[in-house]
């Protein structure tokens, strides 16, 4: 990853790392691995932060925090992905991963209104759960997996045209 998008775009760890609430986490995220970007923490964070967004629960972002954490990848990159799941994307990402679900348990897709309750949440939802959540699975594996490979393949090309732009210049001394 070029230098110019990383000062450009991402704060300076020690901006994030001081702040007073994020110091009561402690030592943990002092690590490194956490703030650099290379081609594992890079790609990891991405498959990461492609994955939460497919949990559908409200702390996806946390979720994002601490497996970032946990697997030491770049917290900075993970955590806003989760936002591939926003509300104006949600309704139709979770409807088509219903769909796939349901397909996948050979079920016929039921209709359903949803309305934004708790009553709906229990009664509504029991109906198609398991559709549902397995869809969120297969689409959030299947993407992740994907962008993981197409991050790897887009950072393998762009060190190979840095490689080759090196050469023709130290050929045409």
């Amino acid at each position: 990853m070029p230098r110019n998008f990383v000062r450009k775009f991402l704060p300076h760890p020690d901006v994030i790392t001081q702040n007073r609430w994020i110091k009561l986490l402690g030592p943990r995220l002092q690590e490194p691995s956490l703030w650099h970007i290379n081609r594992r923490s890079f790609s990891l964070a991405v498959a990461l932060g492609i994955f939460c967004a497919f949990i559908p629960v409200p702390s996806q972002m946390l979720i994002a925090a601490v497996g970032a954490i946990w697997l030491r990848v770049n917290i900075l990159v993970a955590v806003p992905l989760v936002w591939i799941s926003n509300p104006f994307t949600m309704g139709p990402l979770y409807y088509f991963c219903y769909l796939l679900g349901a397909k996948m348990l050979g079920r016929e897709p039921q209709r359903f209104n949803f309305e934004l309750s708790f009553d709906w949440l229990i009664n509504g939802l029991a109906a198609i759960w398991q559709s549902f959540l397995l869809g969120c699975f297969t689409v959030g594996a299947i993407s992740a997996i994907a962008s993981f490979v197409l991050v790897r393949v887009l950072w393998h090309m762009h060190i190979l045209s840095h490689i080759k732009a090196r050469a023709q210049r130290l050929h045409n001394r």
